[in-house]
C-alpha cells in the first residue's frame, strides 16, 4: 500500500485559482492587483489584534461561532474598513506609483 503525502499548504485550490486568474490579467491590471495584495496584507497586519481575537473566539465557540462571535467579527470589519478602504488604497497606489511604472511589462502594456 502506498501512502499519499499531504499536499503542501501553498497548493490549495484557492491559490491555484488565484494564480490562474493573475495570468489572465492585463499587464497594468496585474501590477495593480499585486499592489492590492500587498496593501491588503498590510491592512491585515494592522488589524492583527482584532483578527486574532476573532480567530480565538471561533476556536473556542466552534459551531456557535456565528452567533457568539459577532462582536469580534464587527471589530475586524471596522478595522478593515479603516485600513482597507478604497481611499487608502488610492493613496497607497500613489505612494508606490514608481514601482508600477518601473515594471517593464507595465510600460509595454500601456
Amino acid at each position: 500500500m502506498s501512502q499519499q503525502q499531504p499536499a503542501p499548504a501553498n497548493s490549495t485550490s484557492a491559490s491555484v485559482k488565484d494564480d490562474g486568474r493573475d495570468g489572465r490579467l492585463s499587464f497594468r491590471n496585474f501590477a495593480e492587483t499585486q499592489l492590492r495584495k500587498e496593501f491588503k496584507a498590510e491592512a491585515m497586519k494592522k488589524c492583527d489584534l482584532q483578527v486574532g481575537a476573532f480567530a480565538e473566539c471561533i476556536k473556542e465557540q466552534g459551531l456557535w461561532a456565528p452567533f457568539r462571535c459577532k462582536e469580534f467579527q464587527k471589530d475586524v470589519n471596522e478595522c478593515m474598513a479603516v485600513y482597507n478602504s478604497e481611499e487608502r488604497f488610492e493613496l497607497f497606489k500613489k505612494e508606490h506609483q514608481d514601482e508600477i511604472d518601473s515594471k517593464p511589462y507595465v510600460q509595454a502594456g500601456r
